[in-house]
């Protein structure tokens, strides 16, 4: 038994084997024409990649909002973790333990708000870091991409690392995309990380659909604006780059609190102002994209 694999409970070996073997016969072609569905997809009629240049401008607690948003709307949403090393989907969305397996094999999204989840989160014991390199998170991406039974999963929302390099790449290399939403702050420091993410985008192929502020502003108690980490940066952004501005999200901190409840604000308070932010998003999302295959792409 290799090191890594001690103390881990079944379901993490088993994954890890696979992602080992994926170390060692891995063979990511370099080009970037869009995958076809893998037969775990084969209903998912939209995936969209969630993403932030940097961490800590609130990309997953924006991907997973949106995703509860969608399914309120109707929609049937699976949330994939793609954040290997440092997957949130688990807190976010107040889910713990291991997926079951059906009798194929596969392991069965773990499901709450109306939204069915996969993260490593799930399948690693608590605090157990994944030690890994680039084929092998390109191997467990996989293995969480084609192993889950996604069911009728219509809309996939992936909550990327963050940052410009292999993850990112290997994901547009397993799945096509609909597009991606970039989430960035006001701030330059974030700002110029969110260029190159939509820069790395454009060379992969893949439309930024949209791109989101976060932390926007600050309504003081007299209910005036403050803009404390600066004003309108990712909208100029945008507008610099040529993409859509999906909007503004504020520094609340009723997000932070329902966010570490595992108790999404889109699901919390729906009809409040924030909740509705990230359902104006949700839906330009589904208003602005076309379906594989095309059709209205609606909820059945």
């Amino acid at each position: 038994m290799s090191r890594a694999a001690r103390g881990l409970p079944p379901l993490a070996h088993r994954v890890l084997a696979r992602v080992t073997r994926a170390r060692s016969t891995s063979t990511d072609p370099p080009s970037f024409s869009p995958p076809p569905l893998p037969p775990s997809l084969a209903d998912v009629q939209r995936v969209f990649a969630v993403a932030s240049g940097k961490g800590g401008v609130g990309k997953s607690t924006t991907c997973v909002n949106i995703a509860v948003a969608l399914a309120r709307l109707g929609h049937r949403v699976g949330l994939l973790d793609a954040d290997v090393f440092g997957p949130s989907v688990p807190t976010l969305m107040g889910l713990q333990g291991a997926p079951a397996i059906d009798e194929r094999g596969r392991m069965l999204p773990l499901e709450n708000h109306g939204v069915r989840c996969q993260s490593m989160g799930f399948i690693l014991p608590p605090g157990r870091a994944a030690t890994w390199r680039g084929p092998m998170v390109s191997g467990a991406l996989t293995t969480m991409i084609r192993d889950t039974m996604w069911g009728n999963t219509e809309v996939l929302m992936v909550d990327m690392p963050p940052g410009t390099g292999d993850a990112q790449i290997s994901v547009s290399q397993k799945i096509p995309l609909t597009g991606a939403v970039v989430v960035s702050t006001p701030q330059e420091v974030a700002l110029a990380d969110a260029r190159r993410g939509i820069d790395l985008y454009a060379r992969v192929d893949t439309e930024v659909v949209g791109v989101v502020e976060n932390m926007a502003y600050y309504v003081e108690r007299d209910g005036e604006r403050s803009y404390v980490f600066g004003r309108g940066g990712a909208r100029a952004t945008a507008e610099a780059r040529g993409v859509e501005f999906l909007g503004e999200v504020p520094l609340d901190g009723a997000i932070r609190a329902t966010s570490d409840e595992g108790a999404p604000i889109a699901a919390t308070d729906p009809e409040g102002e924030v909740a509705m932010v990230y359902r104006r998003m949700a839906m330009r999302l589904m208003e602005k994209t076309t379906p594989f295959g095309g059709g209205d792409g609606g909820s059945k």
